[in-house]
Order: structure tokens, then sequence, then C-alpha cells
């Protein structure tokens, strides 16, 4: 197995609450098996803002804990016959979500590539495309306006705005007015506290613009919070940072906390977690659509094949390569029509460019057997 490290620059910086994204921190793990190699993409972020996990973390995680872990206790390879066979190993080790998922991202890769076999056609994935989404993040309300235009203007079928509390209702109105027929939701990234009177005001006045969602309007664990949303407001209310796991979404479920949920594979612990998500979801009518946690073009592959299971009604944040990095770490997704195209190649559909990831590297450590 192999880490290696990579530090990638976003093409437009995203401003958001919880802080300003402006390198993306990107750790590659590579699985080379009997059958074959394959690879994966760690999520977390470069601090640990949004999540508890964070991109240092996660390598020092990886590399201390769950590859050591996958080669057995003698430091042999391990005998595992399947990629859930081997992520099943991970669980001794609590938490960790994002680095679990990369394990298995590169497991499965390898799996399904020694198969001839894509992701998508593996969980079950009919359609060829997916809409996708465009996120503009905190600015002065004329630069909100010029940036979500110019998405609209591209052929982006969905434009999601990051507010937070004193920088909401007044983008959201520019936006709206500028762009009537658009599907907008607004991002507040757990921001709002409903016993802050203000907070509740402009909650209340977004309500009244017609958007498309508001999505985690309070605190990732105040799901009582979000369920008197859900009934005094007319706007969907969608959870992010509530769901990182299938027992979050059964509390939230329980209490009625939200009109539906963003699936982000690698915070909820991979594929085959986003996959029973997605599945609980439908099974509860509850609305889905797909998040993004800024990938690179791996993630981005598996996440665009989660996102076209049939329970995905509401367009989600994956946007096209180019309006990340330039260029991306694979061959690009890019937009046609307002659409992804669903990969369909085996495995994740998509393949490394080898050049990229050498100039973009910073560390790369190996793993072998002893």
């Amino acid at each position: 197995m192999e880490l290696r490290r990579l530090d990638l620059v976003l093409v437009t910086p995203l401003a958001t609450a919880t802080g300003t994204h402006r390198n993306r921190p990107v750790v590659l793990v590579r699985v080379e098996t009997d059958d074959g190699g394959g690879d994966g993409e760690c999520a977390a972020l470069e601090k640990p803002k949004y999540t508890v996990e964070y991109a240092d973390g996660a390598e020092t995680v990886l590399a201390e804990r769950l590859i050591p872990l996958l080669f057995g206790r003698a430091g042999r390879a391990a005998e595992l016959g399947t990629a859930r066979e081997a992520r099943a190993r991970l669980d001794v080790v609590p938490g960790n979500a994002m680095a679990k998922a990369a394990l298995e991202m590169a497991l499965l890769d390898a799996e399904l590539r020694s198969r001839g076999r894509s992701l998508a056609a593996q969980i079950g994935v009919t359609r060829p495309r997916i809409p996708a989404g465009a996120t503009v993040g905190l600015g002065a309300v004329s630069s909100v306006v010029a940036a979500a235009r110019a998405a609209v203007e591209a052929g982006y079928k969905r434009v999601k705005l990051k507010i937070a509390p004193g920088r909401d209702v007044g983008p959201l109105v520019a936006v709206r007015r500028e762009l009537p027929d658009a599907t907008i939701v607004a991002d507040a990234n757990g921001s709002y506290d409903l016993s802050n009177p203000a907070h509740r005001a402009a909650l209340l006045a977004i309500d009244s613009l017609g958007l498309a969602a508001i999505e985690q309007p309070l605190a990732a664990r105040d799901l009582a919070g979000s369920a008197r949303l859900v009934a005094e407001l007319a706007t969907p209310v969608i959870l992010d940072e509530s769901i990182d796991s299938p027992d979050t979404l059964e509390a939230a479920l329980a209490v009625g906390a939200c009109s539906g949920v963003a699936v982000k594979p690698a915070r909820l612990g991979g594929i085959a977690a986003a996959v029973r998500v997605h599945d609980r979801c439908v099974g509860a009518g509850v609305h889905l659509s797909i998040g993004g946690m800024l990938e690179a073009g791996l993630g981005r592959a598996a996440a665009i094949a989660v996102g076209a299971l049939d329970g995905f009604d509401l367009p989600g944040d994956l946007g096209a390569s180019d309006r990340y990095f330039r260029p991306d770490i694979t061959g690009p997704h890019e937009l046609v029509d307002g659409e992804l195209r669903v990969p369909t190649g085996p495995g994740l559909g998509v393949e490394i460019d080898r050049e990229v990831v050498a100039a973009a590297a910073v560390r790369c450590r190996v793993f072998r057997p002893s």
C-alpha cells in the first residue's frame, strides 16, 4: 500500500460559515493486491472545523493504525477476499470515517477492476448522468450575484449559496431577483441558533424566498431545533453535518428533524454506508441530494456514482472538475447540458494522471508486508 500526500490549489477560494478554503490537501491511497491495483482518495479537509477529521490526522491514522490492520498482526498481507471484508476489519478503530472511506475506495477500485465491473453497476445505478450543482461562497452581494449568474449561464441546474448570520437575506434576495427561475439552495453550515431572535427572524425571512431547500441551518446535534424548523418552515430542511452515520440518520428520522439528507459518502465512512443511508431514506420517504467535499477526481467519481442512485431526487453539489482544479488528478469530469456523466469504466471508472499527481505530491510512504 502507498500513501501519497498532495497539495492542490482551488481555482476559486470558497468562503463558508466555518472558514475559507483556498488549498485542498489530498491523501491518496494506492493498494496492490494479487488481482491488481486500485486507488482511493481521502476527503478530509485541511483543518478540523467542518468535521473533527482533517488531512494530517487522517494521514497519520491511515499510516499508523488502519493500514497495519490490513496487513495483520504479523505484518503479513492479509487474506481478504473482498473490499467489504477488508473494510469490516477497520471497525476496531473508532471514528475516522473519511480515512476508512479512502481505504474502502482503493480496495473496491482494485476488486472491481479485477472483475471488469464499474462501481455504478456494482451498486445498481441505471442513470447515465446526474444534474450538476454549483456552490457559491460568502462574499459581497454583487460578487455573489455575479458568481451565481455565471454558474447558471454555464449550464448549472442548481446553485447553492453559502450563508451565515448577517450574510444571508440580502444576497439571497438579490440572487432570486436576478435569477427568478433558478433552483437555489441556501447552506448555513450549522451557523444559526434558534435561541437568538435575529437568527430566527432571518430563517423566517429566508423561508419566504421560494428556495429549493435550506441546508443544515442549525448545529449538527440540534436535532430538536431542526425538527421545529421542519414543522414551521415551508422550505425543505436538508441535514448535512448532522448525518455522519446510519445511526445519526435514525436519530434524525425518529424526531422528524429533516425533510431530506445531503449524502456525503466519505463522511459516512464509505460507499457501502452511503448506499445504506440512501436505501433507508428512500424507505422513509426522505428527499436525497448528493453532497460534495471539494473532492478531486477520484472522490468525485465515486460521489457521482452514488448520486446516480434512483432515490436522489434533488440536484446535488457536484460540479465539473474545472470549477475546482485545473488540472484535476484524473481525467476531467465535464459539464454537458447541465449534467455530469456517470463513469462506467472498471472500478471507479477514471484513471489517475500520474504527471499531475507527481507535480502536486508533497510526500509518499510505501507499506509492504514483512
